[in-house]
């Protein structure tokens, strides 16, 4: 049974090198499921998309700048991956804040392959089942979280997933989350 976001704005945080396939398979996912995906950077004007690490793909408007954003004008968060985007996001402060208050509201937050890099910036994942791009393991267990190697995982609200191939079951499993809404 599909679930329906009817209403529910959903929040895209990315930046140029963000991984296409992990940026735009949520979003339709988000709009299926009758919900607004928003898209959420730092960077002005567009936001230059990759296919892998190399190769570049399409460029994307953004809808509202970084310092503009606020999670309560959100219901829920999609962190996508993309090595260039992950590893520039996490050193972003107004990024690492954004994040940071939508997982004290307790709202839906989703991260893909490299995706949890700023939630580990956020203090995020201490105590939490995750998973990701494999590199990223020595890395969340270092903050304190417990990784898996799954497709997708769920745990109070936060959903993670591996990389582009696991696309639909971190799809479901996000939309899911974002149906149920506010985690405690």
């Amino acid at each position: 049974m599909a679930h329906n976001i009817t209403g529910k704005k959903v929040a895209f945080l990315a930046r140029r090198g963000v991984e296409q396939a992990e940026l735009t398979e949520p979003w339709k996912a988000v709009e299926r499921a009758g919900g607004q995906p928003v898209l959420v950077s730092p960077e002005e004007g567009h936001v230059t998309a990759m296919k892998g690490d190399w190769e570049h793909g399409e460029s994307f408007p953004v809808d509202v700048p970084l310092s503009a954003a606020s999670a309560d004008d959100f219901d829920a968060l999609v962190l996508p991956g993309g090595t260039l985007n992950a590893d520039r996001m996490r050193l972003e402060k107004e990024g690492v804040a954004l994040v940071k208050s939508f997982v004290e509201a307790g709202k839906p937050v989703a991260a893909i392959c490299h995706g949890p890099w700023i939630l580990i910036e956020a203090d995020a994942v201490r105590g939490r089942t995750m998973t990701s791009y494999p590199s990223l393991e020595s890395d969340l267990r270092n903050a304190g979280a417990e990784w898996v190697d799954q497709e997708v995982v769920t745990d109070r609200g936060l959903t993670t997933s591996r990389r582009p191939r696991d696309l639909e079951a971190f799809c479901r499993a996000m939309i899911e989350e974002i149906a149920e809404g506010r985690h405690g």
